[in-house]
């Protein structure tokens, strides 16, 4: 498997482990409800609604970034370029969801921006 695969992985579980990072810190009458996790959810505030808002981005960041890895490994694009921009991508998401739960939006808002461009890179390459 290429390091661009093993980031698509990544990439698939980071959001999981963003809104599990709630789960874990939830106590007593917070405390992780999996019979009615939905509702859970609802009443999460501060930075546990933020890391759920965080997988949520994650998950819509998904489609694009394997799209373009994908089609940049179906191209024959140089694999070590797809590699680093992958390896960047993963980087920069952890960097996102860092300042997601720290609340400082527009840095999260450029974080993004650069996330974007990153999977437009790649596709690029194809």
């Amino acid at each position: 498997m290429t390091n661009a695969n093993w980031c698509v992985l990544i990439a698939c579980i980071l959001p999981m482990a963003t809104v599990g990072l709630a789960k874990v810190a939830s106590r007593g009458a917070d405390s992780y409800n999996n019979k009615r996790p939905r509702d859970w959810v609802a009443g999460l505030t501060g930075w546990k609604s933020r890391a759920n808002a965080a997988q949520l981005n994650g998950f819509e960041a998904l489609p694009l970034f394997i799209a373009a890895v994908v089609l940049a490994q179906q191209g024959h694009a140089d694999q070590a370029s797809i590699d680093m921009l992958a390896i960047s991508f993963i980087a920069v998401r952890l960097v996102y969801i860092a300042v997601y739960l720290a609340n400082i939006h527009i840095l999260r808002t450029l974080v993004w921006i650069s996330g974007l461009g990153i999977s437009i890179a790649i596709l690029l390459l194809s």
